[in-house]
């Protein structure tokens, strides 16, 4: 089921309020993303316009957790300002302090998508080859979002992160293409009882 950028900002806007309805959360992050940048596969690279404006809410790792090095869950939405692929989902982040002050968050987790799958045009044909110049053919509506943040403590409750994240089914969740979805940003993040 495809989602429109309607559902995608209605769940980033359910995300923005969360903190104040709900017990447990530990952090809220908002940022603007590079969409579509030329890192795993720099063929397929730019063919999308626009930043994404990204939102995640972060929860309290839960105790059933601990086995795993209490990542702590969170869900997600990334909406395209241009009208192309706007995604949400949800999964797990673990930090890791490195320095004073420094830490990296990695993280694993789940997405679904309102872009391309598939070239709806037949091969060879001239309507095909503009269609796959100017849209991502990710091959499937399930996607694996990995990512990994370089984020610095600033004063008081805040800090600022630096994000990379890919997208992409793997031949797991879809099947045929595979291009994947890179981005790169900037985030601001809130803890809250800081």
């Amino acid at each position: 089921m495809r989602i429109g950028a309607a559902g995608v900002a209605a769940f980033g806007a359910a995300m923005v309020v969360a903190p104040a309805a709900h017990a447990g959360v530990d952090e809220v992050h908002v940022g603007v993303m590079q969409h579509n940048i030329c890192v795993t596969d720099c063929k397929n690279a730019d063919k999308e316009n626009g930043p994404n404006v990204e939102f995640q809410v972060s929860f309290d790792s839960p105790s059933f957790l601990h086995w795993a090095g209490s990542p702590q869950p969170f869900v997600m939405a990334s909406l395209n300002t241009a009208g192309d692929t706007s995604f949400g989902g949800f999964g797990v982040e673990w930090r890791w302090q490195f320095a004073e002050h420094w830490a990296l968050e990695p993280s694993v987790g789940y997405v679904v998508h309102n872009g391309e799958t598939n070239n709806p045009y037949a091969n060879g044909t001239p309507e095909a080859a503009a269609f796959a110049e100017d849209h991502v053919l990710l091959g499937s509506e399930d996607l694996f979002r990995s990512s990994i943040a370089l984020t610095r403590d600033l004063p008081g409750p805040w800090e600022g992160q630096v994000l990379f994240e890919h997208l992409s089914h793997g031949q797991i969740l879809g099947h045929g293409r595979n291009q994947g979805l890179d981005e790169i940003g900037i985030r601001i993040g809130y803890k809250f009882g800081e």
